[in-house]
């Protein structure tokens, strides 16, 4: 058995590329060390390298790290750049909570706050330029100019302590011109926060509110009732918190916030607000805390890929980035494949370290799709030995199994995506270090090929075949695995024919029951029109443990595209929910329209 070595130090050396200039940075490195930092100075820049050791436990017959082994990561930082300030719109119906989230985002991150209604009292009652053009209109009751108002943003935006602390405009714009007139002036938020809650939750909240003419104070009959009776009997309603007022107050938003969707679509995140506050706002802190990480990735080389000596295993530690673009560009960029490669094995890895061992990966860009004409079989292969590498390399001994011919004499046979697959795999380069033989083995589909040795299967595209059904011999190679995992990628277990030409109805149920038993750890798929494969219209993707993300592509000025998220979903959502979301309504309240899928 073998045995730990002593802790003992080394001597390592790494690198950074920052726009061709090599810069280097070397130290003596402690293993037993949790986590160390270097830094080094290159007079406008600062090298940080940072590594963080895994943990390492004593498995029997040999060691292996506990998750990836050292993780390296590496920025070049400018030292006297200064940090990127947000800029942020936020959009929500009346009694949405966009005020009490307003004041959540100044409070944590110090932006300036400007609402146009205070804005415009302050700019009248300092008896400014814009105030006085703008009193004219308020005192006969009239709505100020767009021109005005503008003009009004346009200068706050452009004093001192706005462009010292970054800006959070509240509710503006409202409309489409307004949104046309601030671009016009190269006024665009980073991001544009649209809080979503359905339109019976918020005539509920309008109906319910009460003001105490004494103190000014707002309570709700439901949510936050009155402390005492003597309260509850002085509270009056507001001559527009009725139902009816509400509900034209909600179609005006909703046919703006529209017009808005479309402008800002490049920036626009939706956030559920039929929720507590405070969960509303962990939300929204996490897409302002992920928008400040990218701005400070840009003012740095980023994470590069590092010169790392023999057993140290680099580990990219980003978060996901979002989706590649041109994925109907065929065949796909080495960059792309790769991207989702690494997509999937995080995502993957994550369900296995929770102790999850019955899962599905579900991949379908253009050449991992059989049902077009770019389908590439080498794709998956690649996709195979990069999921089974990503284990070995923490010391997993993994079986990469393709299921052989089926039935026997002239009802023998197999799927014809999978023809030859299994001499592909065999022959295929699995690295210098003889990874295959050792770590890695490949296998059929079947009870037969699991054994003691094992520590995990990967099968590639299990499917049936007319006249032949692979799941009895999945479920058999499921039990006999027991607790060790077992991940099937991109399955096509649907039932098909027996070799007669009829449906093989004994069993059926339970066969389709065990194929839908396996856990989505990865689920991505591009959506196009209804019987179309062409254009891109947006995408789906669901990387454990995250939720279902929707994403629309969006064109832009520049003839880019991006990815902008529409919402989330604890499952997989219809089609009916995905067109309700492109359409810009409820999901909740479906009609049976159709058109994507």
């Amino acid at each position: 058995m073998a045995t730990a070595a002593s802790p003992a130090s080394c001597f390592h050396s790494w690198s950074c590329n920052e726009r061709g200039r090599q810069l280097s940075l070397s130290s003596s490195l402690f293993l037993p060390a949790a986590s160390t930092n270097f830094q080094r100075d290159y007079g406008e820049k600062l090298i940080t390298l940072s590594t963080y050791r895994s943990s390492v436990r004593r498995v029997p017959g040999f060691l292996s790290r506990k998750h990836k082994g050292f993780k390296v990561k590496c920025s070049i930082t400018e030292k006297n750049a200064k940090p990127r300030l947000l800029k942020v719109m936020i959009s929500g119906a009346p009694a949405s909570g966009k005020g009490t989230q307003c004041a959540y985002i100044v409070e944590k991150y110090g932006l300036l706050h400007i609402s146009t209604g205070d804005l415009l009292r302050a700019e009248v009652a300092a008896g400014t330029e814009n105030g006085l053009k703008a009193k004219k209109y308020m005192t006969k009751g009239q709505l100020v100019p767009d021109d005005i108002v503008i003009q009004m943003v346009k200068d706050r935006l452009e004093e001192a302590d706005s462009q010292g602390k970054g800006w959070l405009l509240d509710g503006f714009p409202r409309s489409s011109s307004q949104a046309d007139a601030l671009k016009a002036l190269g006024i665009k938020p980073d991001v544009f926060i649209v809080l979503d809650v359905p339109e019976e939750v918020l005539i509920e909240r309008v109906v319910g509110r009460r003001l105490d003419p004494l103190t000014g104070k707002i309570y709700h009959l439901k949510y936050a009732p009155p402390e005492s009776e003597d309260i509850a009997s002085r509270l009056t309603q507001r001559i527009d918190d009725t139902e009816d007022k509400a509900k034209v107050r909600l179609q005006s938003y909703a046919m703006n916030v529209g017009a808005l969707s479309s402008i800002y679509a490049d920036v626009m995140q939706k956030v559920d607000g039929n929720r507590p506050k405070l969960l509303v706002f962990e939300e929204i802190d996490r897409v302002l805390t992920d928008l400040q990480d990218k701005y400070e990735r840009g003012l740095t080389a980023g994470e590069e890929k590092i010169e790392v000596p023999s057993g140290v295993i680099y580990e990219n530690k980003d978060n996901w980035r979002g989706i590649p673009t041109r994925l109907n560009s065929i065949p796909h960029s080495r960059e792309i494949r790769e991207y989702f490669y690494d997509d999937v094995c995080r995502a993957t890895k994550n369900a296995v370290e929770d102790g999850i061992h019955k899962l599905k990966v579900q991949i379908t860009i253009p050449e991992l799709n059989p049902e077009m004409d770019v389908y590439r079989i080498g794709t998956l292969l690649e996709l195979m030995r990069e999921l089974a590498f990503s284990f070995a390399r923490d010391g997993k001994r993994v079986k990469v199994c393709v299921q052989g011919s089926m039935g026997a004499g002239i009802f023998a046979g197999m799927p014809l995506q999978l023809a030859g697959t299994r001499r592909m795999l065999e022959v295929m380069d699995w690295g210098e270090y003889e990874s295959k033989g050792t770590f890695i083995n490949i296998g059929s589909i079947g009870a037969n090929e699991v054994t003691d040795n094992d520590d995990m299967f990967i099968l590639m595209a299990p499917q049936n075949a007319v006249g032949n059904c692979i799941i009895d011999d999945l479920q058999a190679m499921v039990i006999a695995a027991g607790d060790r995992p077992v991940i099937i990628v991109n399955p096509r277990l649907k039932d098909l024919p027996s070799a007669a030409g009829v449906m093989q109805i004994r069993g059926r149920e339970k066969r389709m029951e065990f194929a839908g038993s396996f856990f989505v750890c990865y689920n991505f798929r591009l959506l196009y029109l209804s019987g179309t494969q062409y254009p891109i219209l947006g995408a789906l993707r669901m990387a454990y443990p995250s939720q279902y993300e929707l994403y629309k592509r969006v064109d832009l000025d520049s003839g880019k595209e991006r990815y902008a998220l529409l919402g989330t979903f604890t499952e997989e959502p219809t089609t009916e929910e995905i067109t309700a979301a492109f359409d810009g309504r409820d999901p909740k309240k479906l009609s049976n329209t159709g058109g994507l899928w």
